[in-house]
C-alpha cells in the first residue's frame, strides 16, 4: 500500500557535513578575531592610560569625583545654601581681613546709599540743564473724558 507518486511529508535529506563544518569554522574564526581585538584594545589602553598602583582592599579613603558632582540631598543643600546667603545679607562679616574689607547687612547698605547719594555723571547734568524743557502747549486740544 505504498504510493510512490505522493510527496513525503518529512525531510528526506540529512544535514550536509560540509555546511556544518564551514559554520563551525566561521564561528571559531569570529571568536578568535573578537578575542584578538579585545586584547589589542586592552594593550592600547594600558599604554595610553596609566591607572597607577592598584587600590588596597584595606584602604578606606574615598576618591571624590571632579566638580560638578551630583547632589545627594538637593532640598537640604538648597536650604543650607539659602541660609548662608541670607546670613551674609543680614549680618556683618569679613570678606578679607588682611585687606580690611567687610560686608554689611543689605538694609544698612541701602540706607548708606540713600544718605550719601548715588554718583552722577557731570556731563549728563550739564546737558539736562542746558536743554530747554518742553512747556505745555496751550494750543493743543484737551482730551475729553467719556
Amino acid at each position: 500500500m505504498h504510493d510512490s507518486g505522493k510527496q513525503k511529508r518529512y525531510e528526506t535529506r540529512d544535514v550536509s557535513a560540509r555546511s556544518m563544518a564551514w559554520s563551525a569554522l566561521g564561528l571559531v574564526v569570529l571568536v578568535v578575531a573578537g578575542l584578538a581585538a579585545s586584547w589589542a584594545v586592552m594593550k592600547y589602553f594600558v599604554a595610553v592610560q596609566k591607572l597607577g598602583p592598584p587600590a588596597s582592599p584595606f584602604d578606606q579613603t574615598r576618591t571624590i569625583p571632579p566638580e560638578p558632582r551630583l547632589s545627594v540631598n538637593p532640598v537640604e543643600e538648597l536650604k543650607k545654601y539659602e541660609e548662608r546667603e541670607r546670613k551674609q545679607l543680614e549680618h556683618y562679616g569679613w570678606v578679607d581681613r588682611n585687606a580690611g574689607r567687610v560686608h554689611i547687612p543689605i538694609e544698612h547698605a541701602m540706607e548708606l546709599s540713600l544718605e550719601r547719594g548715588f554718583p552722577v555723571r557731570s556731563t549728563s547734568i550739564a546737558r539736562m540743564d542746558s536743554t530747554p524743557r518742553p512747556s505745555a502747549n496751550p494750543a493743543a486740544p484737551k482730551r475729553q473724558g467719556p
